[in-house]
């Protein structure tokens, strides 16, 4: 029987998990590819990895770019993360006509055009479907599903650690600093979480979607990127006050060639169905000209979830392997000289209501002297939530807005600082009203 040789590079989390899947389902793979997937090699320092996994030391190949090079590798499954050595020995398999598989979002982020770019000459193919999204066929979707379409947004929560953060925060009424202790806890969150709570890592895999959907070269350094860690309680209950849940989204538009390309907490309507995504599940929305909006849902990380789509990806290129199709020419959907760089469209252009909290001296006077501000600078008061008086010196000032571009809010939000019965801050956070797609039911259920 004809034979697929791959050679594993890391057997960490998703690793583990791709051997097990190939083990496990060994046999219907063979059947689905009319040829068998062997295993012929692992690069992973840590050799009781591999015992754990009942690997023998003859699959052990201390020597990643010696495993990469090997006559009797077929296809190198790149799994060990970060820049380097991952993308010398990506680019050392593609150039030796090796087909590759990886999950390196922050890689083909940073340094996608040149490994694209590369398949595209040897014509190997390059899989990173696990790279977005964890198991969601999203990559897939976008680069053949929806191809004849043409896309104007895609959008949605694409990290699973900071979901979870925020549905702790909302449901058991924790603050920040306590939902992010217990993310930690059950292993949704790493000991170093910035990549995830400080947005990065939602901006590396915006870029990819950006890419898919738009056909353009988005940096993550083009990408605006703000966080969760100052969103709090007060945050939290006043969205539901206002009818709105919080949730980090990623956010690309394709507005007449100028693309919109966002992370930052943003509130949704209720009734959305991104508002009901819980934990650490992922749900990715893309809206076309002629089908309308289409929505992605599921577990956007972990061993099983992730390994799934490294799989497929090692079954599609397989398959081309056995039937001598060109896999490496078109990996973003577009022949690599046709994609263009990306014009973004400055955050200060950008127009939204807003949510604003001020905490302020508790005095007459001081939601006067901050809606001055305000209207100076062309901004109007959709609504004040106020706050009740107790014992403390200082409160919080709720207010929403009125659609208005963003920097005519940062030069309102400066000026208000400097006011003396402001004491720290300001936090506002965007309200997206018009986000394409369907509703909920309203009643917090998840529909697919």
């Amino acid at each position: 029987m004809k034979e697929i040789r791959i050679g594993l590079l890391g057997c960490g989390t998703i690793g583990a998990g791709v051997v097990k899947l190939l083990r496990r389902n060994g046999a219907l793979l063979e059947r689905k590819l009319g040829a068998r997937l062997r295993l012929v090699g692992v690069a992973e320092r840590r050799s009781e990895a591999l015992r754990a996994l009942g690997l023998g030391p003859e699959l052990a190949s201390p020597n990643p770019v010696a495993l990469v090079e090997r006559g009797d590798v077929d296809l190198v499954v790149e799994l060990f993360g970060g820049y380097e050595p991952a993308g010398s020995l990506i680019l050392k398999a593609l150039q030796a006509g090796k087909d590759v598989v990886t999950a390196n979002k922050a890689l083909l982020a940073e340094h996608g055009a040149r490994i694209f770019k590369a398949a595209a000459r040897s014509g190997a193919g390059i899989g990173f479907e696990a790279s977005v999204g964890g198991g969601i066929p999203i990559i897939r979707a976008l680069r053949e599903s929806l191809a004849g379409d043409r896309h104007r947004s895609v959008y949605g929560i694409v990290n699973g650690t900071c979901n979870s953060i925020l549905t702790t925060m909302s449901e058991q009424g924790r603050e920040f600093a306590e939902a992010l202790a217990e993310a930690k806890r059950i292993g949704l969150a790493e000991a170093n979480p910035a990549l995830d709570i400080d947005g990065h890592d939602a901006a590396h895999k915006l870029c990819l979607l950006a890419a898919l959907a738009f056909g353009v070269i988005l940096t993550p350094a083009q990408v605006y990127t703000e966080g969760i860690g100052a969103v709090t309680q007060t945050d939290i209950a006043c969205a539901r006050e206002l009818g709105y849940a919080i949730k980090l989204l990623a956010i690309a538009k394709d507005e007449d060639g100028a693309i919109e390309a966002r992370v930052h907490p943003t509130m949704v309507p209720q009734n959305h169905l991104l508002a009901s995504v819980r934990g650490a599940f992922n749900a990715i929305n893309v809206h076309s000209e002629a089908l309308g909006s289409t929505m992605y849902f599921g577990l956007g990380a972990g061993e099983m979830p992730t390994a799934t789509a490294v799989v497929a990806d090692i079954l599609d290129l397989a398959r081309r392997r056995l039937n001598a199709c060109a896999s490496g020419s078109h990996p973003l959907g577009y022949p690599t000289d046709l994609l263009r760089k990306a014009r973004v469209k400055p955050m200060g252009d950008l127009v939204c209501e807003c949510y604003l909290r001020f905490m302020v001296d508790d005095r007459p006077g001081v939601l006067g002297s901050i809606a001055s501000v305000l209207g100076r600078h062309g901004i109007s008061i959709a609504s004040v939530i106020q706050q009740g008086r107790g014992k403390e010196t200082t409160v919080p000032v709720i207010m929403r807005t009125h659609e208005a571009p963003e920097r005519n809010l940062m030069r309102a939000l400066g000026a208000i600082r400097r006011l003396k019965m402001v004491r720290t801050r300001p936090v506002f956070i965007r309200i997206e009203d018009r986000l394409q797609a369907a509703v909920g039911s309203g009643d917090g259920s998840q529909k697919s």
